[in-house]
């Protein structure tokens, strides 16, 4: 196993300010470890960790009042000493097409931002595993805004349980299953880079797919990462779940430039890193996400040349290519229809998937790139804003 790739990052503690520790984000061995401490006998420990975890991620209940099957004196222990509370949405936006896009306040007064993306036969959520990002890539909006700190486990989860809230989705206690699922896929796709922030996510997603509570199957959860090679078989072994790549171009000079991670860990390496994943079979394909630039990564022999690199090291893949969503001050245009159309026919041709990603939430900035906090995005001086609206001196 390799060692944990690091960076000078805070990750907030799990504590809240007020003293008492917020159960949402621990795993089941911290949450029967804090019970202990905090008096509940050994001999139950194991009892009552299945009971909250089951109130908490399984019927979304935010009051231990409420939790039935354990003692009033108990509930009233509980409430004393722990709390469940999870990021405040400060916005939501709802696109032309029914995207939805949330602005979420984390601790420290810190917010991101989470798209629920409505489908035919699933429902998305996209989610944020960092405030900023670190990696700059060109073409990416929320790269241009600097990485603040990692988002904990329980605030990454918490992005879930959001959704779930507002879509009203969590099962009544008592009432029959239903399997049918508005929100049924998890894709860390959002603000951040997830493997920079490998056991928050690995713990939230763990939460995420306990059978006991949300139980979102490991195949409906996809982790997107821009390359950071030393984290890729972690990622198979400790979260088993699909794996994308932000590709993006087929030559070290282009990708240096559009993903500078390619500097540190190039094409061939991340290849050789890719063909050996644990994970990576005809039923469980890595896909390589391939943003459309007009003129920058969008040729026929691009085509081409990708397709070489996936045949060369037989790694089960499609390719996910998305036009380019624009944002203010993008350096860069969309690929015209017709040449993604040609680029997608090529790989298609050479037998291997290619779907267009259709552009969702365009209108609400919510769209593949376009992520970036609105306090980030719109802050401005007092004396800007006053000025603006006239009220200067």
């Amino acid at each position: 196993m390799s060692a944990p790739i690091t960076q000078d990052v805070l990750t907030v503690a799990r504590r809240l300010p007020d003293g008492p520790v917020n159960l949402v984000g621990l795993t089941r061995q911290q949450l029967r470890d804090v019970l202990i401490a905090n008096g509940t006998p050994e001999k139950q420990a194991k009892m009552r960790v299945n009971q909250i975890w089951q109130w908490i991620y399984q019927w979304g209940v935010r009051d231990f009042s409420v939790m039935t099957n354990l003692a009033k004196a108990y509930r009233a222990q509980l409430a004393e000493r722990f709390a469940i509370e999870i990021p405040e949405m400060v916005s939501r936006q709802v696109s032309a097409d029914g995207t939805r896009k949330y602005l979420v306040r984390i601790a420290g007064g810190h917010e991101v931002e989470v798209v629920y993306i409505p489908e035919e036969d699933r429902g998305t959520l996209c989610v944020s595993s960092q405030v900023g990002c670190t990696l700059t890539c060109s073409f990416c909006h929320t790269g241009t805004q600097k990485l603040v700190r990692n988002l904990t486990a329980g605030e990454i989860v918490g992005q879930i349980m959001m959704a779930r809230d507002d879509l009203e989705e969590w099962p009544t206690p008592g009432a029959p299953k239903d399997e049918t699922r508005l929100l049924s896929n998890i894709v860390l796709m959002g603000m951040g880079e997830p493997l920079y922030n490998f056991d928050n996510v690995r713990d939230a997603m763990k939460i995420a797919m306990d059978p006991e509570g949300i139980s979102l199957s490991r195949r409906r959860i996809t982790l997107s990462t821009s390359g950071v090679v030393p984290e890729i078989a972690r990622t198979a072994e400790e979260i088993g779940c699909m794996l994308a790549i932000s590709f993006h171009a087929t030559t070290d000079e282009v990708r240096d430039r559009l993903v500078p991670i390619n500097k540190r860990w190039n094409i061939e390496t991340l290849l050789e890193a890719l063909a050996s994943y644990p994970k990576a079979s005809n039923s469980e394909r890595i896909t390589f996400e391939y943003v459309m630039l007009n003129g920058v990564n969008d040729s026929d022999e691009d085509a081409r040349r990708l397709i070489g690199h996936i045949r060369r090291h037989q790694i089960p893949a499609k390719i996910n290519l998305i036009p380019f969503n624009e944002w203010p001050g993008a350096p860069y245009r969309r690929s015209s229809n017709n040449r993604i159309r040609a680029f997608a026919d090529i790989i298609y041709k050479a037998g291997y998937a290619s779907p267009i990603r259709t552009p969702r939430g365009e209108d609400i900035m919510a769209a593949c790139g376009q992520l970036k906090s609105a306090t980030e995005r719109a802050r401005k001086s007092k004396r800007q804003i006053e000025a603006e609206a006239g009220l200067g001196n």
